[in-house]
């Protein structure tokens, strides 16, 4: 049986990186789909657009802003909201609607901002007024993994 860190290697390279990792998100994909098949859960990467899998599915959720790169803890965060999501569904569905809500709010937030400052304001007010509805509305690719 593989390791996981030999399922995550990156051209020979088993470094760790995390939140502040310039990678581009799609090069990610072969790692992500291996470290959730391995581990039977779900991988979110996110970016520009946002992949994530349960190693059979893979989804790309568009939206968010680029605000959300200049604000403090808007990755850790998005973990946490995950994470509530998961005590309700499954790993994959909770990643896919955490994933969602941040892009909704972003996209929102980023239209009546004037910095990040303010977008971080207004960040949060958007996640506490997404309705279930808009929120599963967020637009997605889907593919095969």
């Amino acid at each position: 049986m593989a390791k996981l860190w030999e399922l995550a290697k990156d051209d020979g390279r088993t470094g760790v990186r995390g939140v502040d990792s310039t990678e581009e998100v799609e090069s990610t994909r072969g790692a992500a789909v291996a470290i959730a098949r391995y581990t039977k859960g779900a991988v979110a990467v996110s970016g520009p657009t946002d992949l994530v899998t349960d190693g059979e599915t893979v989804a790309y959720v568009k939206g968010g802003s680029h605000f959300l790169s200049k604000i403090t803890g808007a990755g850790c965060s998005l973990g946490g909201v995950m994470a509530i999501y998961a005590s309700q569904t499954s790993p994959f569905l909770a990643a896919l609607t955490g994933a969602a809500i941040y892009n909704l709010a972003g996209a929102r937030a980023e239209t009546k901002a004037q910095g990040p400052g303010s977008f971080q304001v207004r960040f949060l007010d958007e996640l506490y007024s997404a309705a279930p509805e808009e929120i599963a509305a967020c637009p997605m690719d889907l593919e095969m993994a």
